[in-house]
């Protein structure tokens, strides 16, 4: 964090030694060690916090792109289940019927007894 190596502590340990003396130097170093502690804490607590939030966030994104899809599906199932205006509309002749000209088109038009196709059951 700070990048302090051993000899930095020293110096700061011979320092404080020097400046508060044996007596204070224990209860010094103790109320220091708690506030780091505690400053500790308050910067998990902060972090945890920040964590929470962009988790909630990210759940709220997920939630509506759920919604978008959820919303284009239903949209879409709605299109399905609705016939279409041409399927829906009865089939009318728009030309009249033609009729034969000559008798071999009559004999032709008309469909055999043999060309009939049966369907056979299967067991």
């Amino acid at each position: 964090m700070f990048d302090i190596g051993f000899t930095e502590l020293l110096v700061v340990g011979v320092v404080a030694l020097l400046v508060l003396g044996p007596e204070r130097l224990p209860v010094a170093a103790r109320t220091a060690g708690l506030w780091i502690g505690r400053i500790k804490r308050m910067v998990q607590n902060v972090q945890r916090e920040i964590n929470e939030e962009l988790r909630v966030e990210e759940m709220r994104q997920q939630a509506e792109k759920n919604r978008e899809h959820l919303a284009k599906f239903q949209h879409d199932l709605a299109g399905m289940s609705k016939p279409d205006a041409a399927v829906a509309e009865p089939v009318t002749a728009t030309t009249p019927p033609a009729t034969p000209t000559d008798s071999s088109a009559s004999s032709t038009a008309a469909p055999s007894d043999s060309s009939k196709v049966t369907a056979t059951k299967h067991d």
